[in-house]
């Protein structure tokens, strides 16, 4: 049995193998970053009680699992300990890309965000990718497989050429988002550099000692970040539930989009860390950070993912990697 296997059954979350098509109940499994803020006001406000109700669906149990990073959460999907997961675009690639035509099939519910992703940095030698050097480490969310693995692959396929596109992975190593941004607090620490989420990212360049040296935006430009997918198992089995799950998500964007402060004390509530509500809302309120269900330029990491060998097959187009309920949103 695989170690997540052991683990998620030691947690009772391993899921018996008759249909869950009759169970009103679903399992989220979710990240720490604001890229999913929809699943913390879907929490709060009761919207997937709300619109299952709507469609027939009396009651439904609903579960929050929090995961760092999509491999952990991949193999959970595929053992069917939870319904729905979320991250960047990566995870959703790899999943795909594993799964398509199988029975295990997984793809996308909907994007959930675009943001900008930003490489941090307190030594002050260090003002571009180029200028790392042995001994130097990089905190991100998880090595290889994180968004922000994928994105330091491109700035080095960009920066060295595509064959050097993995020179700078033996300098990353695996930590939370939160952990690393205290990490990033304290100086004299054995790292001095991360590759994190907002507010994090952000709360760090409070302290004047943390610099940027490298934005998403560099990279791949305004894109989506977060993501929500699922199995075609959970998908077929639960139509009303899944499309319930659908309107209560694009519910929440639109809550987002005109309450900012509240969609920040939820996610503060849930996070249970020190967030600083200001920032917060002051990043909610810029125009690059958005909460919507259609997905964009998807293509630019299929792209990448393909050529370099991290994916086996990449989609003609963005409908091939989600489900057909937002087919009909302007995606790219």
């Amino acid at each position: 049995m695989r170690p997540i296997a052991i683990l998620l059954l030691a947690l009772g979350l391993l899921a018996s193998p008759q249909t869950r098509a009759d169970v009103p109940e679903v399992r989220f499994a979710q990240q720490f970053s604001m890229g999913y803020l929809q699943f913390n006001v879907m929490k709060h406000q009761d919207l997937l009680q709300k619109h299952a109700a709507k469609l027939g669906i009396p009651e439904v149990k609903i579960s929050y699992i929090v995961f760092n990073g999509p491999d952990m959460m991949n193999d959970a999907l595929l053992s069917g300990a939870v319904d729905i997961a979320s991250g960047g675009v990566p995870g959703l690639l790899t999943i795909w890309a594993k799964t398509r035509g199988t029975p295990q099939e997984v793809r996308g519910v909907a994007a959930m965000s675009q943001q900008v992703i930003l490489l941090t940095s307190r030594d002050p030698n260090i003002r571009s990718i180029r200028d790392f050097k042995q001994g130097d480490r990089i905190a991100l969310p998880a090595v290889k497989v994180s968004a922000q693995a994928v994105l330091l692959q491109m700035a080095a396929a960009k920066e060295w050429g595509d064959a050097a596109f993995d020179r700078l992975d033996g300098y990353t190593f695996s930590m939370s988002p939160p952990d690393a941004t205290a990490g990033m607090m304290s100086p004299g620490g054995d790292f001095q550099n991360a590759f994190t989420v907002p507010p994090f990212q952000n709360m760090q360049l409070r302290d004047p000692a943390v610099h940027i040296v490298l934005s998403s935006e560099d990279v791949v430009g305004p894109s989506t970040g977060g993501t929500a997918w699922t199995s075609k198992r959970f998908h077929d089995a639960n139509p009303k539930l899944y499309r319930a799950i659908v309107d209560a998500m694009q519910e929440a964007s639109e809550f987002i989009a005109g309450h900012p402060r509240e969609t920040a004390e939820y996610y503060a509530a849930d996070t249970k860390g020190k967030i600083d509500i200001d920032l917060m809302v002051g990043l909610l309120k810029d125009p690059r950070y958005k909460y919507i269900l259609a997905p964009h330029a998807m293509t630019k990491w299929s792209d990448f993912m393909f050529k370099m060998g991290r994916i086996k097959a990449k989609p003609e187009t963005w409908k091939d990697l989600f489900w057909q309920e937002i087919h009909g949103l302007e995606g790219s």
